[in-house]
């Protein structure tokens, strides 16, 4: 893929490194040349120092090319902007933007911005850990979320066939952990004592899953 990255903070540099890595081809753009110092030597992508919501500094970038773009600055204004030209001037087809405030996420989801924000996510993971929940975090797209869980399988449902266990239109199930193996489960693949069971609920049926699985943690 060919992804532009805004923003050479802690999370652009890592995210771009990471994807660099991975053998994307990346560019990273910033206002502050000191900041690609964070990408350190090995960084085999492409920096420009601009403003992501600048067009020109943009089609410098190569955005007519751009398989994905991630505006992760240290401001919310800065990364709505960007992404709103992204996505509707340049047709990006996949834009995520970065935002520190949790009341903003909805009204940019109006705005039809794919949102990422770190104060939810890692409030959400704290939380879970101390009510003894196993939920992993998830990017909610739009209002009506959904979740990536993970629990141990209860006495409720092992023996049960996988499409016993989901819930139409409320739980997938997505994958099983067994003996430190991955499995991608069938409809007919019975739940096994000691199985972690991996799967989407849309965020509104949380509870009634935990409650239909007989979920209590200690």
């Amino acid at each position: 893929m060919y992804v532009i990255v805004v923003g050479c903070g802690r999370v652009g540099a890592q995210l771009a490194t990471m994807l660099a890595d991975e053998g994307h081809d990346v560019v990273v753009i910033d206002r502050r040349p000191d900041s690609f110092k964070r990408l350190g030597s090995g960084f085999n992508g492409l920096t420009l120092v601009g403003n992501g919501f600048d067009q020109e500094a943009l089609k410098r970038a190569g955005i007519d090319k751009a398989d994905a773009f991630a505006a992760v600055t240290d401001l919310d204004n800065a990364n709505i902007m960007a992404g709103q030209v992204a996505k509707y001037v340049f047709k990006v087809p996949r834009v995520v933007s970065r935002v520190y405030y949790p009341d903003r996420e909805h009204t940019y989801h109006r705005l039809g911005l794919e949102t990422v924000c770190g104060t939810t996510m890692v409030a959400r993971f704290i939380h879970d850990k101390i009510v003894g929940r196993y939920f992993v975090p998830h990017f909610s797209l739009g209002e009506d979320g959904a979740e990536i869980v993970e629990f141990p399988a209860s006495k409720t449902i092992i023996g049960r066939k996988a499409s016993e266990v989901e819930l139409l239109g409320e739980f997938r199930l997505v994958s099983i952990l067994r003996d430190k193996r991955v499995l991608i489960p069938t409809p007919d693949t019975k739940i096994e004592e000691e199985d972690t069971i991996i799967g989407v609920v849309k965020s509104a049926a949380v509870e009634k899953i935990r409650e239909s699985y007989d979920l209590k943690f200690d």
